[in-house]
């Protein structure tokens, strides 16, 4: 029997997302978990993967076109079997050329100009990835330009990028003399908003404006995982190296089991705790950050949370993440500690009601026994919900979230 395949909901607060490609077309055949097309939401281009195995029967809806979520967008069943026609879908504004246009006609000057070179890019018959498409929006770099050097002259990222890189090394330079240089000035530059920027944005104008947010900072004695670090790595690959960050993500998971009312959300008067412990992961992409979701993080062992975080990551920063990579999250992390960063807060990612900012793991001299030594400390931060939890409970929280950092032998039984 034919199965209907639906427009996925990616994220509490994703409506609608915009079909980018089809990979399989009609007549074709397809397994269950194969890429069937492309999407684009506010967070990333996401791989849409078939939920069943057959022959591709009908695409319901063109490329380009903007899909609310759980709307029908295919059809799998058996070869020869007669499917009834689905009428195409109508969001209002489906097409990506109408989406510009409608925003062009309310804008000003120089934003109508960015909006053509989007739809430039969007619609030009050229093969391009989608990070490279949405660079190429970005940059406003016009697509039938660009020499791709991917798999059958597929425009990639590197392509755009270098692109870009050769542009600002051909610009002509001020350097006649001072008085041109003190007369010369730089003009203003206006760009539009990615969709991923206008998603943080919104989202954290609402955690903001509606979360109470209270902060908990700790300290943590980190010579002992630094150490555990170094000798759990001499015996993996590199490509299978430990980081700081995954010790820091199990050692949260196993504490959020004892505190479940960090591991929650709340609806109206009630606070629904997590069965699961999923720890989200932010991470920076072009544009902006995406979350992607280590499932179960409490269960897994370090080279499990390590390798599904580098993958993740890796999509993520491609533009190919799948939705289960960024759905789910029960708690969040942010960190920053690759930057040289002493202390940072971070916000709520909604409908959570935690997330912890971690700073970098830094060898510092302490006072240990009235002696002057040098050893490893690392600050973070916890941002809860007021409404849910108070500073006491936050507290101890990082409490045994140090017991585990400052022993992680316990994290390894």
């Amino acid at each position: 029997m034919a199965e209907t395949i639906s427009m996925p909901k990616l994220g509490f607060d994703m409506a609608e997302g915009l079909l980018v490609r089809w990979v399989r077309q009609v007549g074709e055949n397809i397994n269950k978990g194969d890429v069937l097309a492309e999407i684009e939401t506010d967070k990333a281009t996401v791989e849409v993967e078939s939920s069943a195995s057959g022959v591709v029967l009908q695409l319901i809806v063109d490329q380009g076109t903007m899909v609310p979520v759980n709307a029908p967008i295919a059809i799998v069943g058996k070869a020869g079997e007669v499917v009834s026609d689905q009428s195409p879908v109508d969001s209002g504004q489906s097409k990506v050329e109408s989406q510009k246009s409608d925003a062009a006609a309310q804008s000003a000057s120089i934003v109508d100009s960015a909006s053509q070179a989007v739809a430039s890019a969007d619609s030009a018959p050229v093969k391009a990835s989608p990070l490279a498409k949405k660079i190429a929006r970005d940059q406003k770099v016009d697509l039938s330009k660009v020499q791709g050097t991917g798999p059958g002259g597929r425009i990639v990222r590197k392509d755009i990028e270098n692109l870009v890189a050769s542009q600002l090394v051909a610009s002509p330079l001020v350097t006649s003399s001072l008085a041109d240089q003190q007369t010369s000035r730089l003009t203003d530059k206006t760009t539009s908003t990615t969709k991923l920027r206008q998603a943080i944005g919104r989202r954290l104008v609402e955690s903001k404006t509606t979360i109470p947010h209270f902060y908990v900072t700790h300290e943590f004695k980190m010579d002992a995982l630094m150490d555990m670090r170094k000798q759990v790595n001499a015996y993996l690959p590199d490509a299978e190296k430990v980081s700081v960050n995954d010790f820091v993500l199990k050692g949260v998971a196993l504490s959020l089991r004892q505190f479940p009312n960090l591991n929650a959300t709340i609806k109206g008067n009630e606070i629904i705790q997590f069965g699961q412990v999923n720890v989200g992961v932010a991470v920076t992409v072009p544009g902006g950050l995406m979350t992607v979701v280590v499932k179960d993080t409490d269960q897994k062992t370090l080279r499990q949370i390590s390798g599904e975080v580098k993958a993740m990551a890796a999509r993520a920063r491609e533009g190919k993440v799948k939705p289960e990579d960024v759905d789910g999250s029960t708690f969040s992390t942010s960190n920053l500690g690759m930057y040289d960063v002493e202390d940072f807060i971070a916000i709520i990612n909604p409908p959570e009601v935690g997330i912890l900012a971690i700073a970098s793991a830094r060898e510092i001299p302490v006072v240990e026994n009235g002696q002057v030594k040098a050893g490893w400390r690392m600050k973070a931060t916890i941002s809860v919900d007021h409404r849910v939890s108070d500073g006491a409970e936050a507290a101890q929280f990082m409490q045994l979230l140090a017991g585990f950092l400052e022993n992680p032998v316990r994290m390894l039984v």
